[in-house]
């Protein structure tokens, strides 16, 4: 009897932990519940992964191991639990990705999709989609270049690496995949999506429609010092808005990505910690504000979603890529891009060519200098939605590089000094991969 009263007592004591524990973290659960079902559906409706893969593979570690997830194929979701609790769903939609539902909230009978306008060409990779071409440089040590790649994934389960692509003068000279990958498996370019962002802005540029020095005009800005942000402070992250980008608890941007229905607003709405250009703020925040801004520069809904395809996507064979949106309809430009490792690099290779593509040019030549030019406050590291080597962060690559990095250890590198474009993929970063390492092992197979 004692027994029982005391295994009763610890049952009862379990429960009221529980309890607290499920109300003083509910947002935080229910942050990791959205983050699995979300990736879940995601890897499995775009990348066409398996569901065993993703779970055994890329969900086994960190908080997400506490969620239990599943696929539900008749739908096209996923749903995920954490203690059986805090239950999410997110729902694929063909030509909009994966959408995270907040709690009670149904999706539209219709929504706009974009129009996608995809020409298949004969010519052999990067410039069409055929075979890549047979070429031998005499001038590249193509010895090194395999220990190059060799160094990216000699330790599976510590670097953890997926693809590496090397694109030498408008050639692909090396790749290399993981089980479960290939040419053509989509590849969550996570914050890479925000150079991908930026680039639309060039193009607006380019096309006469948009001029980065101006502002936005936000009516809520008018009423106080954020009247003087411009498009140029926001793609430089030097806004002065307030914002926290903390992945590791209850933030901003966790917010934002898995609570939030419109993520357009998450930004505008923060007040100014500081005068504009006085501070550089990393922020997610505001890419998928200029996302919305986006939305506001275009002509309406359709053209919105149709812009970053028919302008840049697809003009330049990226047909694998695929932007996801949030439930309003907004493209998610600081997280949710998906391509292949081929159409990362072909993203590169446009920078590499300042623009031009074939017959067409893309943004001006003076774009590629703006997104590598160091932003103040960033400590040379930061240009306009692209990272830099300015400083010498690597100090075994070139100065000259410049890159788009997701979580995760997501890279395309742009090295206009040797002509090269190096894409790597996987769950790693620094210091589990260590970069500077494979960037020197790879780049000294080039004179």
């Amino acid at each position: 009897m004692k027994n029982r009263k005391r295994n009763l007592r610890w049952i009862v004591i379990f429960i009221l932990v529980l309890s607290a524990v499920s109300y003083t973290q509910y947002p935080k659960l229910s942050i990791i519940s959205g983050y699995t079902a979300k990736n879940l559906a995601s890897c499995v409706y775009i990348a066409g992964r398996t569901e065993t893969s993703v779970i055994d593979n890329d969900h086994k570690s960190g908080l997400i191991s506490l969620a239990t997830e599943q696929i539900n194929a008749t739908s096209t979701s996923a749903t995920a639990t954490v203690f059986g609790m805090h239950k999410r769903q997110a729902v694929y939609r063909e030509g909009l990705g994966v959408v995270l539902l907040p709690k009670d909230t149904e999706l539209p009978d219709s929504y706009l999709v974009p129009q996608r306008f995809q020409v298949s060409s004969a010519l052999p990779y990067p410039q069409g989609h055929g075979s890549p071409r047979d070429t031998v440089f005499p001038e590249v040590d193509y010895a090194q270049l395999q220990r190059g790649l060799d160094q990216a994934f000699a330790d599976p389960e510590k670097q953890r690496t997926r693809t590496v692509a090397v694109l030498y003068k408008n050639h692909l000279v090396a790749e290399r995949y993981t089980g479960g990958f290939g040419p053509q498996t989509p590849v969550l370019g996570w914050s890479m999506t925000k150079s991908v962002l930026a680039t639309l802005y060039g193009i607006l540029q380019h096309q006469g429609r948009l001029n980065v020095n101006e502002k936005p005009g936000l009516a809520p800005w008018e009423q106080d010092g954020r009247r003087e942000i411009t498009y140029d402070d926001l793609l430089r992250m030097q806004s002065g808005l307030s914002w926290e980008e903390d992945y590791g608890g209850i933030s901003d941007v966790t917010k934002m990505l898995f609570l939030s229905e419109d993520m357009t607003t998450s930004q505008a709405e923060q007040e100014l910690a500081g005068p504009p250009g006085s501070v550089w703020n990393y922020s997610s925040g505001t890419s998928n504000l200029l996302s919305g801004l986006l939305r506001k520069s275009l002509a309406d809904p359709q053209e919105y979603l149709d812009f970053p395809y028919r302008e840049l996507i697809d003009k330049i064979g990226m047909h694998s890529m695929l932007l996801e949106t949030d439930l309003k309809g907004n493209f998610v430009g600081s997280s949710y891009g998906w391509a292949s490792t081929r159409d990362w690099a072909r993203f590169g290779l446009l920078y590499l060519n300042r623009g031009k593509w074939g017959d067409s040019q893309i943004f001006d030549p003076s774009w590629a200098d703006y997104v590598a030019s160091p932003t103040a406050h960033s400590g040379q590291d930061y240009g306009a939605h692209f990272w830099l080597n300015a400083g010498g962060k690597y100090p075994d690559a070139p100065r000259d590089m410049y890159m788009a990095n997701g979580f995760e250890g997501q890279h395309v590198f742009i090295i206009p000094s040797k002509e090269l474009v190096i894409v790597r993929t996987g769950l790693a970063e620094d210091p589990d991969f260590e970069l500077n390492a494979f960037l020197r092992e790879v780049i000294a197979a080039f004179p």
